[in-house]
């Protein structure tokens, strides 16, 4: 076994062990850990992964709250006082521009921690994302710490989940990176709160923010999971009309697609200014007390999402992997042998024309008596020169119609790299030159491994029923509800 390999071993060994020490009584996510590692045996035997990989890793086994929005929209205001202590720096300009990890640490003082703290552990969403930054920068992995920083303190609110505070979107110097890494972000967090700032009510000024942060995500499957605060609302209680400053967001967000869902106004009461008119403080302290009350719920939500998640992850992989690679894969080897048995016969008609034109005008048709066992004139050294020549002929067609066939596919999937990435792995292991091109299913997929996927789903399919065991009565018997 690879020193590679071992590690990645180690790795879910002590993702195993964290998740049944969280959670004692409830070994549901632990189970889910040794679900994966059979669908990595899977992968390992496809090529659809590397020894150094695991399906594993591609989800974020800690509840994940992202926290995005542009500079001076009050972020980190509101992570402080969820926290309860000054964690993140605070002002009007950019003072971050790095994305910030925050965790719970059971020491009493919080600590900040480099980029690559997060690199090695599977359990935060950035495991080994310095094979992405490697696409991003030219200097690679040493560059990790330019993007990302860890901090833990010891914040009772913050146990159990990950919380990320995001540099701002409108004067990063590293935006393309940003953008890179705040989609990676937004597609494995379970809740993602985009702030906007309400001390500018130009919201036309952001317009190319708001696309990004609004329009890309309307349309995805998972947008209940994306809440729009306006935040520092306090400062448009001086406003002759402070609704036109909110209906002035409002129609900038729907421009960009947002036209449904809730828009929660909130601000920070120990940073807020002012508000003497009494009637119109009640009015805001009530609005702002209802929508934290909301968003506080659904983040102490994301507890049981994020269960779902993962175990619907496991679900989803598994399938693809039975329902979708194997079907891509058995095409493409279809096509490749299809085209690899119309070259080598094109080869042969063209190099036995090429032969016979040759013998014919020099009249040396005596020569193909070497070629013949048995004739007086037979010479084994010329009929294993010229097998060899056709099997290395056999071989290199293989190689080239393999190589077009995998250009072709990058060119079809160009935008989604990873998947590209496993199949063309996949595809080369496929087609490795000791492999018979009688075989008609993938390498690694058999009998075995097509039941194995099948365990693989009803075991999700367990899960899901014992976590609707967890949160669900239909019957309205009483009994014991346990947490995840």
């Amino acid at each position: 076994m690879s020193y590679s390999s071992t590690q990645i071993s180690k790795l879910l060994n002590s993702l195993e062990k964290h998740l049944a020490d969280e959670h004692p009584d409830n070994p549901i996510l632990a189970k889910a850990v040794k679900s994966f590692r059979k669908l990595d045996y899977i992968g390992y035997g496809m090529g659809l992964i590397g020894r150094d990989e695991s399906y594993a890793t591609c989800v974020t086994w800690w509840p994940m709250i992202a926290v995005l929005g542009t500079f001076s929209a009050g972020k980190s205001t509101f992570i402080n006082s969820h926290l309860g202590m000054k964690l993140q720096r605070t002002g009007t300009q950019a003072v971050d521009d790095k994305f910030t990890v925050i965790c719970y640490s059971r020491h009493n003082e919080a600590k900040t921690l480099p980029g690559v703290a997060l690199d090695a552990d599977p359990r935060f969403p950035f495991f080994h994302i310095s094979k992405s930054i490697e696409e991003i920068s030219e200097t690679g992995q040493e560059r990790i710490d330019a993007y990302l920083q860890l901090k833990t303190c010891p914040s009772e609110n913050i146990r159990g989940k990950i919380m990320i505070d995001s540099p701002g979107f409108d004067a990063d110097s590293q935006r393309a990176s940003t953008l890179r890494l705040t989609q990676h972000i937004i597609n494995l967090s379970d809740l993602v709160l985009v702030f906007f700032d309400a001390r500018h009510p130009e919201p036309k000024a952001m317009q190319d923010t708001l696309a990004y942060l609004v329009s890309a995500s309307v349309n995805r499957a998972d947008a209940n999971k994306f809440l729009y605060i306006l935040n520092q609302i306090d400062v448009t209680a001086q406003e002759d009309n402070p609704e036109e400053v909110v209906s002035a967001w409002q129609r900038s967000l729907a421009e960009v697609g947002l036209i449904a869902g809730r828009f929660y106004r909130i601000y920070n009461p120990e940073a807020a200014v002012p508000i003497n008119n009494p009637q119109v403080k009640e009015r805001f302290e009530k609005k702002r007390d209802e929508d934290m009350a909301d968003i506080l719920k659904r983040m102490q939500q994301i507890e049981v999402e994020r269960a779902y998640r993962i175990v619907g992850k496991l679900e989803q992989t598994a399938k693809a992997v039975k329902n979708q690679v194997v079907d891509k894969l058995t095409s493409m080897l279809s096509e490749w042998k299809s085209k690899v048995l119309m070259f080598d016969g094109i080869l042969l008609v063209v190099l036995a024309a090429l032969a016979g034109t040759g013998l014919h005008y020099t009249e040396s048709w005596d020569l193909l008596n070497a070629l013949v066992p048995g004739n007086e004139a037979f010479s084994p050294f010329a009929a294993v020169a010229v097998l060899f020549a056709l099997i290395y002929l056999h071989f290199t067609v293989r190689k080239v119609v393999a190589n077009g066939i995998k250009k072709k596919l990058i060119q079809e999937m160009g935008h989604d790299h990873e998947s590209c990435r496993q199949y063309t792995q996949a595809f080369a292991k496929s087609t490795l030159p000791y492999r018979s091109m009688l075989f008609k299913k993938p390498a690694g997929w058999n009998e075995v491994a097509e039941r194995t996927i099948d365990e693989i789903v009803d075991e999700a399919n367990d899960y899901i029923q014992a976590l609707n065991d967890q949160f669900t009565n239909p019957s309205g018997h009483d009994g014991e509800n346990t947490q995840i």
